[in-house]
């Protein structure tokens, strides 16, 4: 099958049971948790399934299981257990009868086609098995970018957590760490990784995807 349209079923196919599960919990914020964790699926089944085993294969695929993992985990430690998100339960009050439907098409299955971009340069390494050796060098300074962009994460989420945890707080805004820097460490940390993760495919054969 080709990799792109088997990626794209696993993305569907994983939405559709988050959804589910949205339903029976009355909680569209399982889709935040689920972010993560749809990128590692992408992941194993494009490197099980096309990987050569290749070294870089194998990297890339270790740092998007590292990444979606941790995310997915930090989330459900905030989130489970807690009301639904405001801006999923103002939503849910807007949307009135039609809360299902648009639920599944404008918050499930948007972030999956969101997601199936995202994750192109991961199919194109673990699919293309032809190199441009001349631009291997890239591959270093990826794992570079990708790692400032994952302190940025995963530091900005602890550092906004303890933050917030501390109740005293409450009304107050976080301006301290990493969030002195910059309004969303977090995001920007994300998009940071992404591009490194761009890095990593340029030696690839069909980068351009």
């Amino acid at each position: 099958m080709n990799p792109y349209l088997l990626s794209a079923l696993c993305i569907f196919g994983f939405m559709c049971v988050m959804f589910l599960i949205a339903l029976a919990t009355k909680n569209n914020g399982v889709a935040d948790i689920g972010w993560g964790l749809g990128f590692v699926v992408v992941t194993i089944v494009t490197y099980f399934v096309y990987g050569d085993d290749r070294f870089h294969q194998k990297l890339t695929s270790y740092l998007i299981i590292v990444w979606g993992l941790r995310l997915s985990i930090y989330l459900a430690i905030r989130n489970i257990g807690k009301p639904e998100d405001f801006r999923y339960a103002n939503w849910r009050k807007e949307w009135g009868n039609a809360v299902v439907i648009r639920s599944f098409l404008q918050v499930f299955m948007l972030q999956g086609v969101i997601m199936f971009i995202n994750v192109l340069p991961v199919i194109v390494i673990n699919n293309d098995l032809t190199i441009f050796k001349s631009y291997k060098v890239l591959y270093p300074v990826g794992v570079v970018v990708w790692t400032i962009g994952f302190f940025f994460e995963a530091v900005g989420d602890y550092q906004m957590y303890m933050f917030k945890a501390g109740h005293h707080r409450k009304g107050q805004v976080m301006n301290k760490g990493l969030w002195r820097y910059t309004r969303h460490p977090n995001y920007f940390g994300e998009a940071v990784m992404w591009w490194g993760i761009f890095l990593l495919a340029i030696p690839s054969g069909h980068w351009y995807i």
